[in-house]
């Protein structure tokens, strides 16, 4: 399907650089922007709402300083459990923001917000029930995070979500899932998607904030190294095992949560750097902070990259992919 007018011929690429918790921030968004592809990054990375306004005026004027940019997005947890969401929300309303991608509940009044000033809103899911409640809510476009993914992943294959959500969904969707190439992106195309979704391939960037040993464990792990459990965040995700083992755990054998506990996402800062829960109650570890995520997709990154040669690599690969496939035909 053809993109929203709002991105129509703005991507030098048809990649979304995922909003990553403690990882994305403005460096990483302006210079994805900058080299064409749509760089977002979470509100809840900045401590206060005064701190998001202060990193949305900066992308906003170096952005605007640079013609030909991409345009960026902000993810808003529109949890009832968020105490910074109407903040936060006025924010980006105040700034226009171009694209916010909501997760952990689709809010009719973000939508309104948001739609108030011409800009878009996308929805993370996992399953069909969740993208039908999204889509009645007037989103414009569905994130499929499929198994494999990093952070909060699904447990659907993403043959089988996108058939089961592409035949009547007439919004845009992005699919999310192991992608971590130029040809990743044209299969995800080529499977229904209009845009690809990538995250843990921009974690193993120079401009995010992941630290030094964060990078170097991604460019590392292949997909035996990914742990799917709830034990770490209360919610099933995609950790990377070293990071895992150096908390002082066993991988092989983790506390099952006795509940679904969303207060180190919504409310990250509130106990210290990185806020989020132990992994278990004689760690001191935090997850996010020092239990570290990835996709299973991180066996096909091989180096820590600047932002912008990533987004040039992951262009050029597309397009040479098309022409090995496609013959050269139209996008």
């Amino acid at each position: 399907m053809p993109l929203p007018s709002q991105l129509e011929g703005r991507l030098r690429v048809p990649v979304v650089a995922a909003p990553m918790f403690l990882v994305s921030g403005p460096e990483l968004v302006i210079e994805t922007c900058k080299a064409g592809a749509l760089g977002t990054l979470p509100a809840l990375n900045q401590r206060t709402t005064a701190g998001l306004d202060e990193w949305l005026t900066r992308i906003d004027e170096e952005l605007g300083a640079t013609p030909g940019s991409a345009p960026y997005g902000v993810n808003l947890i529109a949890h009832r459990t968020n105490p910074r969401l109407q903040a936060d929300l006025e924010v980006i309303v105040e700034h226009e923001v171009p694209l916010v991608i909501t997760s952990l509940g689709a809010a009719t009044e973000v939508v309104e917000a948001v739609h108030s000033y011409g800009g878009l809103v996308f929805h993370d899911v996992t399953g069909v029930a969740h993208a039908r409640k999204a889509a009645a809510v007037g989103v414009d476009g569905l994130i499929l995070v499929s198994a494999g993914a990093g952070g909060h992943a699904g447990s659907l294959n993403p043959f089988a979500l996108m058939a089961e959500v592409r035949p009547w969904f007439e919004g845009t969707i992005l699919l999310a899932g192991c992608l971590s190439t130029g040809r990743d992106v044209l299969a995800a195309r080529a499977m229904g998607a209009d845009l690809a979704y990538l995250g843990t391939r921009f974690i193993a960037t120079e401009e995010s904030m992941a630290s030094d040993g964060y990078r170097e464990m991604i460019v590392d792990a292949g997909a035996a190294d990914i742990v799917y459990t709830p034990a770490i965040s209360t919610i099933p995700a995609n950790f990377l095992r070293e990071s895992i083992v150096a908390a002082g755990l066993d991988p092989e054998h983790l506390a099952e949560p006795e509940k679904v506990d969303l207060s180190h996402v919504t409310n990250p800062h509130a106990e210290g750097e990185g806020g989020a829960v132990p992994a278990k109650p004689t760690s001191e570890a935090k997850a996010w902070r020092d239990i570290w995520s990835a996709g299973q997709g991180s066996g096909a990154i091989d180096a820590v990259l600047p932002a912008r040669d990533l987004v040039v690599r992951l262009a050029e690969e597309y397009e040479a992919a098309r022409e090995q496939l496609c013959g050269g035909g139209t996008r």
